[in-house]
Order: structure tokens, then C-alpha cells, then sequence
């Protein structure tokens, strides 16, 4: 059998990223940017009040707080003259006379000679004329011209993951579009003639095709663009004619049901005249037997996985989805790993690399994770989905490990965290 790490290498030799291309902002969240997106404009485009207040020269209240006498020795109040509002957006320019104030809002441009913006707290809040209760020092409450980006500056750097805080700064910055790593496009095809669609009623001897909307759910997850053929029969002709069909609109093509069985032979049937496929066993455990080879003019990374939905799943995660992370660009496609302690004793299969489900949780008291792993005994509870859907993580069990047990440290792997 060929070892997991080999299988591995096999596949990601054969990632190809899709060619970079510009895309409006608001869909690139999520994609990698593909550029050094440099500003030409600095950002604020000019100084702004950060809070709402008045505008003032700061030595003008320098003296607000203290025991003000006039002549008579009798003490006074530090009051300046009211002389215009600014409101957010305004064009009309106001420039600030000594020992005057201007009533701004938040994100209003600063008057011409304002070096600070007083907050309304330390004023009473007066229309005509305001007394000022405490001083404020120059620059105090403004947003200063350049103050988060020059021009020239980097404000998103290639490699970046787009989400909401960089499509944000775009849009500061005056961008509409950015090069992006698009998603990679993905096909899903499940075959086997016992299969039927959730839209119909299962008959004697058929089940749901679980397997389409899954892998289409996983590839999906994992960034993929995803078009989900659903079931196609396993005459070769048909199947061919199919498959062909999406070599040409996708970057990598997954077929289900597709090795064991008896579809399997219509299947390989189908391939053959497309490319090379080799079906072979790996050294893991559930889904031993897969499939994987380069097919069309392109040589799109192609992939036969089991029927068994939990042994599709667990093939996709194993080596589609780095896969799929590589073609998005991305320095790391493996899933982040952490060691965990056992909660209860587990069981692996001699020689196979186990990627059994877990349950990840941490202990309250120390902090360390702690892991169950889910399901029965390893090779009889493969089709038992329902304990995948509880699954956080899957538990990783060296080829020459046959038991562990309670309180021993594992290697666990994380799947989609739930929020």
C-alpha cells in the first residue's frame, strides 16, 4: 500500500492555482490578494474631528480650569464665541479667528488655524457663546491628514486573506476592484445505481445521495467554487460524456461511489480514454481505496472515492482539500493539528494511518484539550455519519499505534469550527 505522506505528495504535485483575476471588492472576501495594493491618496484625506465638540485653537483654552480674576479680582469663566457649525460632509471652508470656537461633528473637517477639537463634557454644551470647563492639548480628539495611510503606502499586501477589515480599507482608499486568487472550480459527481435524489422516495434497495451534497458542503468549506452534478449513471458512455463535460469548466473534478463495487468497472470503463487513473490502496483508515489521476487536454486533478459517505468525507479532507487550499494560494493547506489526551481508550488498524472523529474539548481546570474519539470499532463503523456530524476533529493515529489508551497523548487534526 502507499503511504498517506506519498498519496499526499502525488496530489499536491499536481495543484495548479487558477490564473489571478480582478474582481469587485465586495466578492473578494475570503479570497487571497493577489497584488500590493499601494494608496495614492493619503487617508484621512484632510483633518477631521474624531468626536463630536467644538474646534478651537488649543492655547485659546489653555488657561480653562484655573482661577480666572479680572481686574477687580473677581474670578470669571473661560468663554469663547460660538462662530459656525460644521457638520460631516460639508465643502463650505470656515477659517478659526483667536479665541473663537466652531461646533463640529464627528468626521467634520477641522476649520483652517483648529489644532483640537473640545468635547462637548468639558463644555456646557453652548449654541452662541461656550464656557469651557478643561483644557485640551494641540492635536487632542483629531483625525490628522495621513494619519492611517500615506500616499504610497501598502494598504493590503499580496498573500493577504481578504476579509471584512481589509474590503473595508479598500473602500477607504478608493478601490473598487482587487486581484484576487479566485476559488478553484470544483465538480462533484456521485455514482451507483442504487443511488436516488432527496426529492424522490428511496425504493427497495436505494438510498439518498449523500455523497454529492457533502463533498460539495466540504469543497465548498474549504474555498472551493463548486458545481454539484449530483448522480450520473455508470454507462460509460454517459459517465464519459459527463465527466469530459466538467474537465472543461473545472481545476479539479471528484467522483463518488466511484472504486469498489460494482460501478467501479463502468467507471474506470469511462476514464480510460481521458487519462491515466490509478486505483490503489492507502495506508489509511477509512478509505483505503481511492483514486487519483490527471485527465483531459488539461490534466485536471481527478479523484474516485468510496461510497461509504463518512470514507468519502474523510478521503476529501485527507487529499482534496489541501488540494483545493494550494489552488487558493494558501502557504499552509493542512488543517492546524494540537496533541490532545484521551478520554477513553481507542483502537486503530495495524499498518493504516487512522483519521478516526473526535470530540475536542478543553479541561476547564488546566487548560490542555482532551479528545473522544466517535463511533465503534475501527473497519465496521465507517458508515456511521451521524457521529461525523458530531465530530469537530479527527483524531490521527500513527500506522504502527494499535491502541492508546485513557490519558495518553494523541495527535488530533481540526475540522470546520462551530460558532
Amino acid at each position: 500500500m502507499r503511504s498517506v505522506e506519498d498519496q499526499q505528495t502525488r496530489v499536491t504535485a499536481a495543484a495548479v492555482a487558477p490564473r489571478p483575476v480582478r474582481v469587485a471588492i465586495s466578492e473578494a472576501q475570503g479570497l487571497l490578494c493577489a497584488e500590493e495594493v499601494v494608496t495614492e491618496r493619503p487617508l484621512p484625506g484632510f483633518d477631521q474631528a474624531a468626536i463630536d465638540g467644538y474646534a478651537v485653537r488649543s492655547v485659546d483654552v489653555a488657561a480653562a480650569g484655573t482661577d480666572l480674576r479680572n481686574e477687580e479680582d473677581e474670578r470669571v469663566d473661560l468663554t469663547l464665541p460660538v462662530v459656525g457649525e460644521v457638520s460631516a460632509g460639508s465643502r463650505q471652508p470656515i477659517r478659526l479667528q483667536p479665541r473663537q470656537a466652531v461646533r463640529v461633528d464627528t468626521g467634520a473637517p477641522l476649520p483652517t488655524l483648529a489644532d483640537a477639537v473640545l468635547p462637548l463634557d468639558r463644555t456646557d454644551s453652548g449654541r452662541a457663546r461656550v464656557k469651557v470647563f478643561r483644557p485640551v492639548r494641540s492635536g487632542d480628539y483629531v483625525r490628522k491628514i495621513g494619519d492611517d495611510v500615506q500616499p504610497g503606502d501598502v494598504a493590503v499586501r499580496a498573500g493577504t486573506i481578504i476579509g471584512a477589515a481589509q474590503v473595508g480599507l479598500l473602500a477607504a482608499v478608493g478601490r473598487d476592484k482587487v486581484l484576487v486568487h479566485p476559488r478553484p472550480r470544483l465538480s462533484v459527481i456521485s455514482v451507483g445505481g442504487e443511488l436516488v435524489d432527496t426529492d424522490r422516495t428511496p425504493g427497495p434497495g436505494q438510498v439518498y445521495d449523500v455523497n454529492s451534497y457533502a463533498l460539495a458542503a466540504a469543497a465548498r468549506d474549504a474555498g472551493a467554487d463548486v458545481n454539484r452534478v449530483g448522480i450520473v449513471s455508470t454507462d460509460p458512455k454517459r459517465l464519459r460524456e459527463v465527466v469530459e463535460g466538467q474537465l472543461i469548466r473545472s481545476e479539479i473534478v471528484v467522483i463518488a461511489g466511484a472504486v469498489g463495487g460494482g460501478a467501479s468497472d463502468g467507471v474506470r470503463e469511462a476514464l480510460g480514454e481521458l487519462g491515466d487513473m490509478e486505483v490503489e490502496r492507502v495506508a489509511m483508515h477509512p478509505g483505503s481505496v481511492q483514486g487519483f489521476g490527471q485527465l483531459g487536454r488539461d490534466e485536471v486533478p481527478t479523484f474516485l472515492l468510496p461510497a461509504n459517505p463518512v470514507s468519502a468525507l474523510v478521503v476529501f479532507e485527507v487529499m482534496v482539500r489541501p488540494l483545493i487550499r494550494i489552488a487558493l494560494g494558501r502557504r499552509q493547506p493542512m488543517r492546524r493539528t494540537v496533541t490532545a489526551r484521551t478520554v477513553a481508550p481507542i483502537t486503530s488498524i495495524e499498518d493504516r494511518k487512522g483519521f478516526l472523529r473526535g470530540q475536542l474539548m478543553r479541561d476547564e481546570g488546566t487548560g490542555e484539550y482532551l479528545v473522544q474519539a466517535l463511533g465503534g470499532a475501527p473497519g465496521s463503523s465507517s458508515h456511521l455519519l451521524a457521529t461525523l456530524a458530531e465530530a469537530n476533529c479527527l483524531v490521527v493515529i500513527d500506522p504502527e499505534v494499535t491502541e492508546i489508551r485513557t490519558g495518553e497523548e494523541v495527535k488530533v487534526s481540526f475540522l470546520a469550527q462551530r460558532g
